[in-house]
């Protein structure tokens, strides 16, 4: 398993999910969070993804796919965070001529946090706790059949009328597309979190076909799901 730092920095993102084996692409450009884009490319950590417990305000700018890390503004400094996020590696980086990135993470395990410690450049750090799922490791490599998943989401996309591509989703291999699926459809913070702190893939697995079939109410403030 790749190597992962006790003292972790991280994002705060209301809505944002990065699970093991996942991929999150992430839009940064606000001053501290490329501070820390910079620090963990130069030491080659980890970046925690974790949701704040109160929700965020909304970003002023949109990105299509790819997660707006400039969401985070100066009052994230006051907003308690979820006890579990997810730790993920810089898989790819570009950094624009103004200064922005877009990165994508690739997600290797949750953690606890098991407290915060004062800010570095600006940007918040937490103390981690990887111990409590160490299943993560194994689960990377877990069997999912893709078949309830498809049937499941073609009834969600006529449900709730959300455009997808369904012939492409349906050439992912089952834990891949269990991923996608749960990181990219606009469900509320709570069922993220939810999603996030299943066990393992069988009972995240389950959670998200329960999620499928239920006419649960989807955020608003986002922009349709691109699962391509």
């Amino acid at each position: 398993m790749d190597v992962i730092p006790e003292i972790l920095p991280v994002f705060p993102l209301t809505g944002a999910l990065l699970l093991p084996g996942g991929r999150l692409p992430l839009h940064v450009f606000e001053e501290r969070y490329r501070n820390m884009v910079e620090d963990v490319l130069e030491e080659d950590l980890a970046i925690g993804i974790i949701q704040p417990f109160k929700g965020m305000p909304e970003s002023e700018e949109e990105d299509g796919d790819i997660a707006d890390a400039g969401a985070v503004t100066e009052e994230v400094d006051d907003l308690e965070l979820y006890e579990v996020g997810c730790a993920g590696l810089i898989e790819r980086w570009e950094r624009l001529q103004d200064g922005r990135f877009i990165l994508l993470l690739r997600g290797i395990r949750r953690f606890s946090v098991q407290r915060e410690l004062p800010m570095a450049r600006g940007y918040r750090r937490v103390v981690a706790d990887y111990e409590r799922f160490t299943v993560d490791d194994s689960d990377i490599e877990a069997e999912v059949s893709p078949d309830q998943l498809m049937a499941a989401l073609r009834h969600f996309a006529e449900m709730h009328k959300v455009p997808l591509e369904l012939d492409r989703l349906g050439e992912l291999s089952g834990l891949a597309l269990l991923n996608s699926i749960a990181m990219a459809l606009p469900f509320m913070p709570a069922e993220k979190q939810a999603l996030l702190e299943a066990p393992d893939v069988s009972e995240r697995h389950e959670m998200l076909l329960t999620l499928l079939d239920m006419g649960i109410e989807l955020r608003s403030d986002v922009p349709p799901p691109l699962l391509n």
